[in-house]
């Protein structure tokens, strides 16, 4: 239910912080990614290891690390969050985050993040009920904060009453809750292609390209992580996906991507052609392997179906389509043609005149143009990031 949303979890000095290794354990298991930031006191309760190996990434707890003197960088993990989430969140915490004091990693990163931050409080019950420590509360629930009840029951001191951390559980399903209101495509259905075709030669060769799909699955992913039901038409690939809302539908051939895009059009609110898609294939093919000569070998070619072009003339009002331009030269000019010509609401540009765009990378770089020529330019980011800059522009564009 959290597949690739990326948490962030804060937690400070309390004996509840054991908590946070099941809280770890929960939302990884849900499917998000989850970074760990430690107050020094945290270390007192629980090992920077144990959140480490549950985590699968280094715990962060000072501004550089020992000795090699390499700097954590804040701002960037305020950024890189979805969420971020303080628990146990100790009084002195609280009071730092409400006041804006700033003497540690984990305050650095939550006056630094963008993201919901949700805290959940853990301290003694005459604590939590000091007018001091509500008041400090009060705060942060003004600042857009999400306050996670403490629960009643038995606390570290022996007493009676309300100041225990909520459970896991509890906190994992508010963050379920959350998101999902809040997601913008619920509702939609899209349609996204990837990965490149193969035209067969003979049985055993073919033409194609060097995709590798990693672009259209990512835009997949975050499609649904938006909650749009998304049909994947994905060429020859490796990668596969988690998420259940994503349906991918494997084919080879140019012919057989475009029998499925036209299958699935008619029904979708969102199309991403993010496949690259053969040009050409060879006029026929032979039943049997083609035997080396000296001679060497001749093929004619011929045009395959233009699915962009295809899908553009089947359009109806209210459908929202995006095209891929992988371009060399005249880069802008020939995606602004591009554009019109295919019918295209929104389309990508990658130049291979950039260092880490392109086919195989795990990083692309990428300019939006939409149907006005308004033309975005992006950094060089890895293509999760990408996609969910894709998927952003258009939900601007449809929700307008």
């Amino acid at each position: 239910m959290l597949a690739g949303k990326r948490i962030l979890l804060g937690v400070s000095g309390s004996i509840a912080a054991y908590k946070a290794a099941l809280l770890t354990r929960l939302l990884i298991k849900e499917g998000a990614e989850v970074k760990v930031v430690m107050t020094t006191a945290a270390m007192d309760f629980i090992t920077p290891l144990t959140l480490a190996t549950l985590s699968k990434n280094p715990v962060l707890s000072s501004f550089t690390k020992d000795e090699t003197g390499v700097w954590y960088n804040h701002v960037e993990l305020g950024l890189w969050a979805d969420a971020m989430i303080i628990a146990p969140a100790s009084a002195n915490t609280i009071a730092k985050m409400a006041n804006g004091i700033c003497d540690n990693l984990l305050l650095a990163v939550y006056l630094s993040a963008r993201c919901k931050v949700f805290f959940s409080p853990a301290m003694d019950l005459d604590m939590l009920q000091h007018p001091s420590t509500q008041n400090n509360i009060q705060k942060l629930v003004a600042f857009g904060n999400e306050l996670i009840d403490p629960n009643y029951g038995e606390l570290a001191s022996g007493l009676i009453g309300n100041g225990r951390m909520a459970e896991p559980e509890e906190i994992t399903e508010r963050l379920i809750f959350v998101f999902q209101n809040n997601q913008k495509l619920k509702g939609k259905k899209a349609l996204v292609t990837a990965g490149p075709t193969h035209e067969a030669i003979d049985p055993v060769r073919f033409i194609g390209n060097n995709s590798s799909g990693k672009m259209g699955y990512a835009i997949a992913e975050e499609l649904a992580n938006q909650g749009a039901e998304v049909n994947l038409v994905s060429g020859p690939s490796h990668l596969s996906l988690t998420n259940s809302l994503v349906k991918i539908k494997r084919v080879t051939s140019a012919e057989e991507m475009y029998e499925a895009c036209v299958s699935f059009f008619p029904s979708t609110d969102i199309t991403v052609l993010s496949a690259a898609v053969a040009d050409f294939r060879p006029s026929t093919k032979a039943d049997q392997k083609i035997k080396k000569t000296d001679a060497g070998l001749s093929l004619e070619l011929v045009k395959t179906k233009d699915i962009a072009s295809e899908l553009g003339k089947l359009k109806k009002s209210g459908q929202f389509t995006v095209g891929f331009a992988l371009e060399t030269e005249n880069e802008v000019a020939n995606a602004e043609k591009k554009i019109h010509s295919k019918n295209f609401d929104l389309i990508v540009l990658n130049s291979l005149n950039d260092n880490g765009a392109g086919f195989s990378h795990d990083t692309n770089q990428i300019t939006l143009i939409d149907q006005k020529n308004q033309v975005q330019k992006f950094s060089l980011k890895s293509k999760k990031e990408v996609a969910r800059d894709i998927v952003n522009a258009i939900i601007d564009r449809t929700h307008a």
